[in-house]
């Protein structure tokens, strides 16, 4: 009798082509750029993206992956929350978080979510991702 394979871990962190798109732009103008995505209050809990040196990343901040060559960090207590479900960073009309690259733009970054499956959970684990 065979095992069946684990699946393979799933990304913690996505982005759609129009979020792709605008980091792009914003790489070409600014350099290597990081998202943050905390609980903050100021901006909510929006994903914030900072050229790199400009934001400190936190030792306990948790390293989701990256999108389009930028890291993405969650902060412990949302990684968390939010750690059965993959983060999926997208861009929407309106103005951006306040201290984020987009701001001016006309449009900001915005997170949308799925839960992942149980299988892919278990890889995830598996991975000591979770």
């Amino acid at each position: 009798m065979h095992a069946t394979p684990r699946a393979s871990a799933p990304p913690q962190v996505t982005a759609t082509p129009a979020a792709l798109a605008l980091l792009a732009r914003l790489q070409a103008r600014h350099g290597p750029v990081l998202f943050h995505q905390s609980g903050g209050c100021c901006d909510g809990s929006s994903p914030m993206c900072y050229p790199v040196g400009d934001f400190i990343v936190g030792d306990r901040d948790v390293r989701l992956g990256e999108i389009g060559g930028a890291d993405v960090y969650i902060s412990p207590s949302q990684f968390e929350y939010w750690k059965h479900t993959q983060l999926i960073i997208d861009v929407v009309p309106g103005r951006g978080g306040m201290f984020s690259l987009e701001n001016g733009e006309g449009v900001r970054f915005l997170v949308r979510s799925r839960l992942f499956t149980d299988e892919e959970f278990a890889a995830l684990a598996e991975a000591g991702r979770v």
